[in-house]
């Protein structure tokens, strides 16, 4: 008997081991305008989805607790037009741990304005790859890979591919759903386009900017501050790059929205000809933006 029992735990251990869970997702659900419907259903709008997105193995990769990635979700309810019909918007904030520090870099920090979803308290939240099931746990999922390919694209370059592949066929598999978001004439800034600028190898220098920014620069300056600026300084260009071919790519306002406060701290203290870089080349990509990147200059 000591013996099967012993035999179950290494089993069960490495069962445990091998499907550990890739996310750390913070889930929040805001009901600012909803009156009439029982808050009690966006509380357990809000369990589910957090046990979908931490519960679930989406890689078949072993992370470790400390690896998981870091990610929240703000769902803000602006209407209900039924009982189990909600609308309102999505805030995905995505971080990334910098090497040798306490440091999270935000990735990610966009907010998809298309969120039309059902829900039915204590409902079975189901998916399957290349299935469309709900408009609710195809959206949970796009972001889901789309999240995974960001952060193994910081780590090894274009490292994400393949998650940025099965996002792309959760569109795909989405595209007879009556729902916005999921179609190439629903404007640019949706999941479609977001996950079509991901893959167009017209924009991969973005894609190369993702890691030479994190792998290259923030995770050098934790030992050389000097040498991973610099290459953040370097990195300009890529982006540079993109803006020239399609200054109002999504992707591309994506990255400056995510990445814009952190860079303004990092060049608050370099030399002064890589602040006027900095300052130029942001001022030209952001111009909405530039009195914030003046600030660099102070």
């Amino acid at each position: 008997m000591i013996k099967k029992i012993t035999i179950l735990f290494f089993v069960l251990l490495f069962v445990a081991k091998t499907y550990s869970q890739e996310f750390y997702c913070n889930v929040q659900i805001q009901t600012p305008r909803i009156e009439s419907v029982d808050p009690t259903i966006f509380q357990s709008l809000r369990t589910s989805i957090y046990e979908f997105m931490n519960n679930r193995n989406w890689t078949g990769y072993n992370f470790k607790m400390e690896e998981r990635i870091k990610c929240t979700m703000v769902f803000t309810i602006n209407s209900a037009p039924s009982s189990d019909e909600f609308s309102g918007t999505l805030n995905i904030v995505l971080q990334r741990p910098v090497f040798n520090t306490d440091f999270d870099a935000v990735m990610l920090n966009l907010v998809d304005k298309d969120i039309h979803i059902r829900y039915t308290p204590y409902q079975k939240m189901e998916y399957a790859d290349n299935t469309f099931s709900s408009n609710l746990t195809s959206i949970l999922a796009f972001y889901a890979y789309t999240m995974l390919g960001m952060d193994f694209d910081s780590f090894s370059l274009e490292g994400g591919t393949a998650f940025f592949q099965k996002a792309n066929d959760v569109v795909n598999s989405a595209q007879n759903a009556n729902e916005k978001g999921w179609g190439s004439f629903d404007g640019p800034k949706t999941r479609y386009g977001l996950i079509k600028n991901l893959l167009n190898s017209s924009y991969k220098d973005l894609r190369a900017f993702n890691y030479r920014y994190h792998r290259l620069g923030l995770d050098v300056m934790s030992k050389d501050v000097m040498k991973g600026r610099a290459e953040i300084t370097n990195d300009l260009e890529l982006l540079k790059k993109v803006y020239k071919k399609r200054p109002g790519l999504y992707l591309l306002q994506v990255i400056i929205e995510a990445k814009r406060d952190e860079m303004i701290n990092i060049f608050k203290e370099a030399d002064p000809s890589e602040k006027n870089t900095f300052v130029t080349t942001m001022k030209e990509l952001d111009p909405a933006n530039s009195s914030k990147y003046n600030k660099v200059m102070k």
